[in-house]
């Protein structure tokens, strides 16, 4: 209850958020949705058209494509995992957020990444990669290989905007989620049931 307490004062801190010019633009702030106990969290880039106007992170195409993957996975956001994104609220017109917006937004993902204390982090695409771990490296190369750091798993892939551009990609990144899967029934539970893994 505490736990779940104190991510709510995250949400209440970031819907009160103008530390950057984005929160006076923005419908709704999208904080993240999921587990407070989840052993797997999800970053993504930020927030797009759907996700500004619910306040839901992924809502959109991608989103219903990435809950294909996660019940191919067994997964889903109530039990599993807590998605997120680098920054809060939707850049005008889907663009990258910029420098200074990453700066002002990041603080609240450390905080509820240190709350909720996930086993394995995914990042969604480059820019959740760059901001993570290191800018230098490339998705293309890392998707799919573990990096463990500061006591936790973390796995680079495709962001699911970049599966819809290009469905070639599909194959590595379900390649790419056996993998999450096998890793979750090691550090979490070994019973862990999906129909396709």
């Amino acid at each position: 209850m505490a736990l779940t307490h104190e991510l709510k004062t995250i949400e209440l801190d970031i819907s009160s958020c103008r530390k950057c010019p984005l929160g006076n633009i923005r419908n709704n702030p999208v904080p993240g949705e999921g587990n407070s106990n989840a052993a797997i969290f999800i970053i993504g880039e930020a927030p797009g058209r759907e996700e500004d106007l619910t306040g839901l992170p992924f809502r959109g195409r991608s989103g219903e494509l990435l809950n294909k993957i996660f019940s191919a996975c067994g997964f889903n956001r109530d039990d599993h995992l807590f998605i997120s994104n680098i920054i809060k609220c939707r850049p005008p017109n889907n663009r990258k957020p910029l420098p200074e917006e990453v700066r002002s937004c990041l603080p609240y993902l450390f905080m509820q990444i240190e709350l909720i204390n996930p086993k394995i982090l995914i990042l969604l695409g480059a820019s959740a990669l760059a901001f993570m771990v290191d800018k230098n490296l490339k998705i293309s190369r890392v998707r799919g290989h573990w990096i463990h750091q500061e006591n936790r798993w973390i796995m680079p892939v495709y962001h699911p905007s970049a599966l819809l551009r290009n469905p070639s990609l599909k194959k590595d990144t379900w390649e790419d989620f056996k993998k999450i899967v096998q890793k979750y029934r090691e550090l979490v539970n070994p019973d862990h049931y999906s129909k396709y893994v």
